[in-house]
């Protein structure tokens, strides 16, 4: 795992600032602090960060090809690297190194662009060709490992694994986009391939980009995407025990490395299930980890407990104080964008306790999404079968009135809770949804932003990033067509981002097994009813657990990983919140409406309404103001970030 960064004439062959570079390489220190390297040609420099994984030895980057005329920088891991390599030499490439990384410099001369549909694996990476005078950067399917980008006025093109290090070169504008706000504001981070910089870029999961010097750049092109066909008739006994032998197989695979390893064990299913994997692959004791609070509402250690006694690991349990909120700061260097789940805290809590005992973590991230785990997928199917049932020219006018009518009882038991239940009623499929998962729903962002800031925005709708997805998704299925919106959405500006940036900050790299794609597109041609049978999420998964796991950790009610966001707004950060939100650096960008800003604050800390999640939302939107927009250049603060927050 490594950080990589770089600069590009797209027009000529300038020469690059070797001090430039290095400032911006430094910047990610934090991703690679065994090693730092640059190369430097004309029109062309590479940098890189490297956290020694593979081939401690010899894997150093930038890499070369035989003759020096292909040169990469590279952050991930290709898991096949092994299967690929007799295959290359067979085509007479000479391998110098045991590395993944060289895998990748003599598929692209073997198999140019479409290199990147041999790799099974988390990537980024930027690739300079000479001969071909061709300049390729590509990012693995699932966006797992980040790639951020842009192309500045003069045609220099900068790219590197985080926005900090775009940044640190100084010729980055930092005016805001405002769709990007709305976007932000909607779901709580910029959904790819926007950030909220408008000069700057993600590229998005499963997209390449080619860019030929001399001539105009162009768009990124897709080379995979997940395929919901449904259409497997595999029984489901077959498919629990085929399930349990592609997890074992994506499990092994991870496996590799010459550093310790281990994995995350939050007593959830997911993970849970990752370290049965592990255990039954190893032959010594597996080393995991686990966060647990001081308030039992949030505490999930016992179950992770009977999971690692069952399999003898070598368990770390660390404590955490439910009053852990000294890291807003921290997280707001730490992202660079503003960011908005708060799950962040203790994510970056449990891989500063795993960097104490291992350098690589096995995690269960991506099982909600594609096993069908999430409580509002049950939801969503219920509603659904109510929308059949009726035409929406009688839903919209109907449930859109009593939605109105109907008062936010966020106090009362969930039963009584309608008012979203006739919101959504009122809607298209993927409106319901989008509504659903957002933080401020549509009508609090009406009330949120000024009157000059939505003359920005043009009638700009985050919606529109669920439109565009869904109209590639392929299908109707109700629960796959929603599984696909948050494959493309919240796995990765959301689950992604979080937890490459909290492991990241303390130099861990962090392996997802549930995210193979091999995996994901097998899953993906099951039928829905494998995934959700009745009020059972995961139905499938869980079944073929059942003589992996315990029935309680297999079938308890999911807890998540959340923080008191309630309490804290109302106890110990009651002035933080007043000062950020009602502050003079939010009211400065003119966007907000300060009279709703006053009512979020009053109504929450009075106890009538629960606006936790949307303060929360304002406080790490102001830090970021001031963590990052507000500071020059951001590099000095940024490379001590984990010891910040220790």
């Amino acid at each position: 795992m490594c950080g990589i960064t770089g600069i590009f004439d797209t027009r000529g062959c300038s020469d690059i600032s070797r001090a430039v570079l290095q400032r911006m390489n430094d910047s990610q220190r934090h991703r690679g602090p065994d090693e730092g390297s640059l190369h430097i040609e004309l029109g062309v420099g590479l940098g890189h960060r490297r956290l020694s994984i593979i081939d401690i030895a010899t894997g150093q980057q930038p890499l070369f090809n035989e003759d020096g005329s292909v040169v990469v920088v590279f952050n991930g891991e290709i898991y096949n690297y092994q299967q690929l390599i007799p295959e290359l030499q067979a085509l007479g490439h000479l391998f110098h190194t045991k590395s993944d990384t060289e895998v990748i410099v003599h598929a692209w001369e073997a198999w140019g662009a479409d290199c990147v549909k041999r790799f099974r694996g988390m990537f980024a990476f930027a690739l300079w060709d000479r001969k071909q005078q061709i300049f390729f950067m590509a990012r693995d399917r699932l966006g797992v490992k980040p790639l951020y980008y842009a192309l500045l006025d003069d045609g220099t093109l900068l790219f590197g694994s985080e926005l900090k290090s775009l940044l640190a070169h100084g010729g980055l504008r930092r005016d805001m986009d405002p769709l990007a706000v709305e976007e932000y504001f909607a779901l709580g981070y910029v959904a790819e391939p926007r950030t909220i910089f408008k000069q700057a870029k993600k590229l998005a999961p499963a997209h390449t980009l080619t860019i030929r010097r001399g001539q105009p750049m162009g768009e990124p092109v897709a080379y995979w995407d997940v395929k919901f066909s449904l259409d497997n008739p595999i029984s489901e006994v077959d498919a629990q025990v085929e399930l349990v032998q592609r997890l074992q197989e994506s499990v092994r695979l991870r496996m590799i490395a010459e550093v310790p390893l281990g994995a995350f064990l939050s007593g959830g299913v997911d993970s849970s299930a990752v370290v049965a994997a592990m255990a039954g692959l190893s032959p010594e004791p597996v080393n995991t980890c686990s966060i647990g609070f001081d308030d039992p509402a949030f505490n999930e250690s016992a179950f992770a407990q009977k999971v690692a006694d069952r399999y003898h690991t070598n368990h770390r349990l660390e404590v955490v104080k439910s009053d852990d909120f000294d890291l807003i700061d921290t997280l707001a260097r730490l992202y660079d964008e503003p960011y908005a789940d708060s799950s962040a805290i203790p994510t970056y809590r449990v891989c500063q306790l795993a960097r104490k005992h291992v350098t690589v973590a096995l995690s269960g991230d991506g099982g909600d999404e594609t096993f069908g785990g999430y409580r509002r997928y049950r939801m969503h199917l219920m509603e659904e079968h109510m929308r059949s049932a009726l035409p929406m020219a009688v839903r919209r006018p109907l449930f859109g009135m009593l939605g109105k009518m109907y008062p936010k009882a966020d106090w009362a038991p969930r039963v009584f809770r309608a008012k979203t239940t006739f919101e959504g009623l009122a809607r298209s499929s993927v409106q319901a949804y989008f509504h659903a998962v957002s933080i401020l729903r549509g009508p609090m962002r009406a009330a949120l932003f000024s009157q000059s800031f939505k003359a920005e925005l043009a009638g700009y709708n985050a919606l529109e990033v669920f439109n565009r997805h869904a109209a590639q998704a392929g299908t109707d299925d109700p629960l796959a067509l929603i599984q696909y919106l948050d494959l493309k959405t919240y796995l990765v500006g959301d689950i992604n981002t979080k937890v490459d940036r909290a492991s990241m900050a303390h130099s861990l790299e962090v392996r997802e097994p549930l995210m193979d794609h091999e995996l994901v597109d097998w899953l993906a041609t099951l039928p829905s009813s494998h995934k959700i049978k009745g009020q059972e999420g995961k139905y499938l998964f869980k079944k073929s657990m059942e003589p992996y796991l315990p029935a309680d950790v297999l079938y308890r009610t999911k807890m998540g990983f959340s923080v008191p966001l309630a309490r804290w707004f109302r106890g110990p950060l009651k002035q933080r919140v007043r000062d950020a939100v009602l502050g003079e650096r939010l009211a400065a960008t003119g966007w907000f409406n300060s009279v709703y800003l006053q009512h979020l604050v009053e109504a929450h800390q009075s106890g009538n309404r629960d606006y936790s999640a949307s303060l929360w939302t304002l406080l790490m939107f102001e830090a970021f103001l001031r963590q990052v927009v507000d500071t020059p250049l951001a590099v000095a603060p940024v490379a001590k970030v984990a010891e910040a927050g220790a």
